[in-house]
């Protein structure tokens, strides 16, 4: 029997893989507090890439960790599979957790620089106690194929690879036990261009024949335009906006989006260049403004927009948290 199909009867067939409602998560900082993840609810469909796109600071790679449970939420829940996965510890915990994975920024830093390609492909069947020792070196020598490596990096040790093929290593760890989502946190954000090509291709096609989802969590809209299916927009620990990916490259709603957008270089006919900018700073997560957080940035504000703040409300085919597209909202222009 194939390694793999061992682990293939771990997996169960939902429309919605993870759901977070309300999700939250506020850190002390004296006598102030960092909302660096504040009231987010989304949900990851069965075989859909979900981008998350947004700043520096604006809370992305909290809310991917907050997913896996590497770090606990102030309040909110996550559903994985149907099931309450933040009431879950101990062994039932670690069971679940073959069905969700995550793949790092740096490559070299989550790879022990102490063990060989071998020790690091074999350790999740190790510590889960799956697979015969035989197979499990049949399935690493099947999941180096499955990322572009031979059988010469098996006694090999990390500081030997490029920054590419190390990351290439870290999807191999990643997919070993068959998941049915990986948190993807800025994966290719750490290598060079042609080399990010390469990756992200490797991620589409792995994606698509293990039948995967990714929270694809990047800072760079044309990765998340050439990747995703859908696109979430996070603003300061908010979601702003959410849509489908032509939709939202095409028809951005939110003054943050349609400015995050206009920064692309757009070229050949049909490529509508959106006029929008972007100024000033993310403004600080200790003391945010009033009302809608974006409005200090936003060009088209209106009396609303400081006083109250908005929240994700159906719009067309789009979610969008601004008072602009609110049927409520006040027409006075500040």
């Amino acid at each position: 029997m194939n390694p793999q199909d061992s682990l293939e009867s771990t997996r169960l067939d939902h429309s919605i893989v993870l759901k977070a409602n309300h999700l939250k998560k506020y850190f002390d900082q004296g006598s102030r507090q960092i909302k660096a993840v504040d009231d987010v609810s989304l949900s990851i469909q069965s075989g859909e890439i979900l981008g998350l796109v947004g700043e520096s600071g604006s809370g992305k790679s909290t809310l991917g960790k907050l997913l896996i449970r590497l770090l606990e939420s102030t309040s909110g829940e996550i559903q994985f599979r149907g099931k309450n996965f933040l009431s879950l510890s101990g062994q039932k915990l670690r069971n679940e957790r073959r069905n969700i994975q995550m793949i790092f920024q740096d490559p070299y830093g989550s790879l022990d620089p102490r063990m060989t390609v071998a020790q690091l492909l074999s350790q999740p069947f190790e510590i889960h106690g799956l697979l015969s020792p035989k197979e499990r070196k049949t399935r690493v020598q099947e999941l180096l194929k499955q990322v572009g490596l031979d059988e010469t990096a098996l006694d090999r040790t990390p500081h030997e690879f490029s920054g590419g093929q190390r990351q290439r290593l870290c999807i191999a760890r990643a997919i070993a036990l068959n998941p049915e989502l990986i948190i993807c946190d800025e994966p290719v954000s750490s290598l060079d261009v042609s080399i990010q090509a390469q990756i992200l291709n490797l991620l589409k096609d792995l994606q698509k024949s293990l039948n995967m989802s990714y929270l694809f969590i990047s800072h760079d809209l044309s990765v998340i335009e050439f990747l995703c299916d859908r696109v979430a927009v996070m603003y300061l620990g908010k979601i702003v906006e959410v849509a489908d990916r032509n939709q939202l490259f095409a028809h951005p709603k939110h003054p943050y989006t349609q400015a995050l957008i206009a920064a692309l270089p757009r070229f050949g006919e049909g490529k509508k260049q959106i006029k929008t900018t972007l100024s000033g700073e993310v403004p600080d997560p200790t003391n945010p403004p009033s009302g809608c957080a974006f409005h200090p940035r936003c060009s088209q504000k209106i009396a609303a927009c400081t006083q109250n703040e908005p929240v994700l409300v159906q719009n067309g085919n789009h979610l969008v948290s601004c008072w602009l597209t609110n049927p409520k909202k006040e027409e006075s222009k500040l």
